[in-house]
């Protein structure tokens, strides 16, 4: 079964002015469908034929075959980053997210500083996440591909992607402002519900 690149649940200027078109031109249609050519590309006889996606990560993961997990992890958390975010997110949260953050971080105010700070100090690239642990709500962080979705009883609810190339050709160097951004005005609270309840 070959792997696809998955559209984006917006338009390419959707994001605008806080990711720009010209962003997701490259982002999307090229880092993420290199990904997704690379995976098919190595699926011939690999023993992955006929796994979805997330079967697809996990075994690589577990099999220590970085070359398939690197790309399929990177479809997988590309694909989850596009829904992470929503032309009218960003901002406090609603719904049961809302309740969950309070109880786990204590407020809003103090997940949203341990979010940024995993974005933060995530040398190199990598992503933040927001995880469900058990009965509890997590903030981690991963480099390069790695993904929560490895990881038995986690479940991943949010990723701000913390790659050079999500953002630098509208921030620059500037991280901390794109995750201002994210935060503010993108991330994608409907999703974290849904992922919660899931």
């Amino acid at each position: 079964m070959a792997f696809t690149l998955p559209d984006l649940p917006y338009s390419k200027d959707a994001l605008a002015p806080h990711i720009s078109a010209e962003t997701l031109e490259f982002h999307h249609g090229k880092h993420h469908k290199t990904y997704v050519d690379k995976a098919n590309a190595a699926l011939d006889g690999s023993g992955y034929d006929g796994s979805d996606l997330d079967a697809t990560v996990k075994k690589s993961w577990d099999a220590k075959d970085m070359g398939m997990f690197n790309n399929a992890a990177q479809i997988w958390n590309h694909t989850f980053y596009w829904n992470s975010m929503s032309p009218k997110g960003g901002g406090a949260p609603t719904g049961e997210i809302a309740d969950a953050i309070t109880k786990s971080f204590g407020s809003f105010e103090k997940f949203a500083d341990e979010f940024k700070n995993a974005g933060a100090t995530q040398f190199g690239s990598g992503w933040a996440w927001l995880v469900k642990n058990g009965d509890k709500l997590e903030v981690r962080k991963t480099p390069n591909a790695e993904t929560p979705l490895t990881d038995a009883g986690v479940t991943p609810l949010i990723t701000m992607d913390v790659w050079e190339h999500a953002y630098y050709l509208d921030y620059q160097n500037r991280r901390p402002d794109y995750m201002g951004a994210f935060l503010g005005n993108l991330i994608n609270w409907d999703f974290a519900n849904a992922n919660l309840r899931a």
